[in-house]
Order: C-alpha cells, then sequence, then structure tokens
C-alpha cells in the first residue's frame, strides 16, 4: 500500500519530470564574470540555485535546441548508463546526485529527461526498481530484477556493476553479429543498384544499335533485353510489389510468433551464419543466466529473464520450456538435456557448476568462451565473405556486360 501511496505522489509532479537546458550569465562573489549551463523546470529555479552558490545572474535564456525528429535512446547508452551509475555508487555518492550528475553530463537530449525523470521519481520516494519499470522499452525485466535485489540485499552498486558488465557484453556481440552482416548487404545492395542502372539506362542504348542490325539476338542478351523492357514498362508495379513484400514480412515478424519462429530456425540452419547465430545465443544465455544467479534470483525467476535475452527465438522457446521442467523439481543440467540445442560441453559445465556450488561461476566460463567464438566466426567470416561477394558482384555486372557485347562479337565474327 505505502508503494500505490508514493507512485500517486510522484504522478502529480510533472513539472519534475520535464526540464529544460538553460544557458545562463552572471558575477561571482568576486565581481568576475561567469557563464554556464543548468537544467530545471524554469528559468526561476535556475536563478535560485545560482544565488545559493554565490553567483548573481545576470542572463538566463532557455537553450532552443533546433534538430530534425527526437533523438533516440540506444541500447549503448543504456549500457553506458549502467556502468556510470555503478562506478558513482561504488565511490560513495548518493543515488540521487549520481543520477544528476550522470544525466546532466549526458549528450543525449532524450537520456538526458529520462534520467532526470527517474531522478524526480525517486526524490518523490519512489524506489529506482520502481522508476526504472516506468521505462519499460529501455528497462527490461532483467534489468529491473536485478535492481530490485540489489535494492533488497543493500548491494545496489554491486549489482550494478554487474548489469553493466553484462550490458557491455551483450552489446559487444550486437556490435560484432552487426559487423558480420552490414559489411555484405551494403556491398550486394549497391551491386543491385548498379544493375538496376544498367538494366534501365544502359540496356535500351544497346538494344537501339542491335536493332538496327536486323538480325536475331543470342538467347542470353535477348533475355537481358526482355528484363529491361518489364522494368521500364512496369516500374510502378515492381517498386510498389517489392514494398508490398516488406510490408508483408515485418508485419508477420511482429504479430506472427510462428512465422519469427520459421525465420530464426531457418537462419540457425543456414550454411555460413547458422553457427554464429548459435554462439551468439549460447553466450548470451550462459551471461544472463550467470548474471541472474550470481544476484540471487531464483532460477526459475531468473530464466523467465533469460528467455527474452537470447535474442534467439527457437532458444527463447526452448528456455521457457526448461523453466516449466526446473519448476517441477528437474536440474538445469537434466532440463538443458532435453532440448538437444547445447552442445555437450555447455552441458558439463553446468554440472559440474551444480555439483560444486559455483553455477555462476563456471557459466560465465561459458559466456567467456563462445563470446570469444562469436569474435572468431566474425573475422573468419569477414574474410570469407570478400571474395564471395567479389563473384556475385562480377557475375552480375559482368553478366549484364557480356550479354550486351555477345551480339557484337557474334557480329564481327560474321564479318
Amino acid at each position: 500500500m505505502a508503494t500505490r501511496t508514493v507512485v500517486k505522489k510522484t504522478a502529480k509532479k510533472p513539472k519534475a519530470e520535464k526540464t529544460y537546458s538553460y544557458a545562463w550569465t552572471g558575477t561571482d562573489r568576486r565581481g568576475r564574470k561567469v557563464k554556464g549551463k543548468a537544467r530545471a523546470s524554469n528559468d526561476a529555479l535556475v536563478r535560485a540555485d545560482l544565488r545559493r552558490q554565490g553567483v548573481t545572474p545576470v542572463k538566463v535564456q532557455k537553450e532552443i535546441n533546433i534538430s530534425f525528429g527526437k533523438p533516440k535512446i540506444r541500447s549503448s547508452d543504456i549500457a553506458v548508463f549502467s556502468r556510470q551509475l555503478a562506478t558513482m555508487m561504488r565511490a560513495g555518492v548518493p543515488l540521487v546526485q549520481a543520477l544528476d550528475i550522470v544525466g546532466k553530463g549526458h549528450n543525449n537530449p532524450a537520456m538526458q529527461e529520462m534520467i532526470m525523470s527517474i531522478k524526480a521519481d525517486i526524490e518523490g520516494g519512489t524506489s529506482l526498481t520502481n522508476a526504472l519499470r516506468k521505462h519499460p522499452m529501455y528497462f527490461d525485466d532483467l534489468f529491473c530484477n536485478l535492481v530490485e535485489a540489489g535494492e533488497q540485499a543493500g548491494v545496489l552498486e554491486t549489482l550494478l556493476e554487474r548489469i553493466a558488465t553484462y550490458k557491455e557484453k551483450t552489446e559487444s556481440i550486437k556490435k560484432k553479429i552487426k559487423k558480420a552482416l552490414i559489411y555484405p548487404a551494403a556491398v550486394l545492395s549497391v551491386g543491385i543498384l548498379v544493375t538496376a542502372i544498367i538494366l534501365i539506362f544502359v540496356v535500351p542504348v544497346f538494344d537501339e544499335l542491335f536493332a538496327s542490325f536486323g538480325a536475331e539476338l543470342p538467347a542470353f542478351t535477348q533475355m537481358v533485353v526482355n528484363m529491361s523492357e518489364f522494368i521500364r514498362d512496369n516500374w510502378v508495379f515492381v517498386i510498389l510489389g517489392i514494398a508490398a513484400v516488406i510490408i508483408i514480412l515485418s508485419t508477420l515478424w511482429k504479430r506472427s510468433p510462428k512465422f519469427r519462429e520459421i525465420i530464426d530456425r531457418s537462419l540457425l540452419k543456414a550454411p555460413v551464419f547458422g553457427p554464429i547465430m548459435h554462439k551468439s545465443a549460447l553466450a548470451r544465455f550462459a551471461r544472463t543466466t550467470s548474471t541472474m544467479f550470481a544476484a540471487g534470483v531464483p532460477m526459475v525467476e531468473a530464466l523467465d529473464s533469460v528467455a527474452g535475452a537470447t535474442g534467439s527465438v527457437v532458444y527463447g522457446n526452448a528456455v521457457k520450456e526448461m523453466r516449466e521442467d526446473i519448476a517441477t523439481g528437474q536440474s538445469l543440467r537434466l532440463a538443458m538435456e532435453q532440448q538437444r540445442l547445447f552442445p555437450h560441453m555447455v552441458k558439463q559445465m553446468v554440472a559440474i557448476g551444480e555439483e560444486s556450488g559455483a553455477l555462476d561461476e563456471m557459466l560465465g566460463k561459458v559466456a567467456d568462451f563462445y563470446e570469444e567464438e562469436v569474435d572468431n566466426a566474425v573475422d573468419s567470416l569477414s574474410s570469407l565473405m570478400e571474395p564471395l561477394i567479389m563473384v556475385i558482384l562480377g557475375t552480375l555486372v559482368g553478366g549484364l556486360v557480356v550479354a550486351m557485347y555477345l551480339p557484337i562479337f557474334k557480329l564481327g565474327a560474321a564479318i
């Protein structure tokens, strides 16, 4: 009941949640001109705060930020916030003051606003856990559960450090996966764009030249010419068709769990990217479970958060089934045996951890191993993809060039 009362009181203070950036100038006690910036809900609070510091305000003006669209809060911002807050609290800085320092020092205005909102809630009597739960888009159940465990045990700074380490590790894995995917996707996109330009603008020129010959075109050249004519005559329908496919696929991905599972299972079976996806999911599973278990969160509750942190629908569903098995009294190793997703080494490490009472340490070692495996796999993939991409681009562009010059070569041979 007490918590509900506090939440109601803080809900009546919308001004505390909305702050603005002010630029001020003034004079200090020695008469020297000073200037700076401050965040507050209005300029009167800025002037009052300056007077308390012995500064006579001369000018206080709200800063107007001209930007196109509201800046987004990225997961990397949350990772940096976790590390900064953990460092502040480890140094003995009170929570409210630590939030004030971290919030005012952040470069992202959206992140500043959210941190100051959390600070205002805590000043109103709300716990850090409840303040974070008001922003579920950025602080998931795993984050909030760990903070709650730290608050209840009186070791919040220790748990914040674990959260920061966990966030940094998971962000590192995400960056490595993106690194493996972005380069080939970008090069292939350029190749498709170049191919489209050749079909739309270059092929018609050759088509007019071939028509003046009055001879029958080779089958390969005729196929390219027909493709060019189809795209030029129906480019509106082609674009609409591509857009429709993208919209349908994105809608199915958002609304159909079965579709997501089919795509995810297909990616896990892919010959090149599949092993990386497997290792990434195993690393996230081990890292998240280790962090939750070390924080004292019961295994059944911990696996609720772990299921959503694996980054894989298939592994997430497997973890949910494991949770049900553990709830009936099975050990983690036996629950993993039923899924057929986890390598023998992982199951043996878990068994050793359960027998020795050091499950969090064993899972941490598993996470370290697979994170290094992901790193090595991404480096190997980058080296493998470069010649493969060159072959694909050469086939696309080179094939079109050969198709256009093939009639000319045959004409020259006939002459």
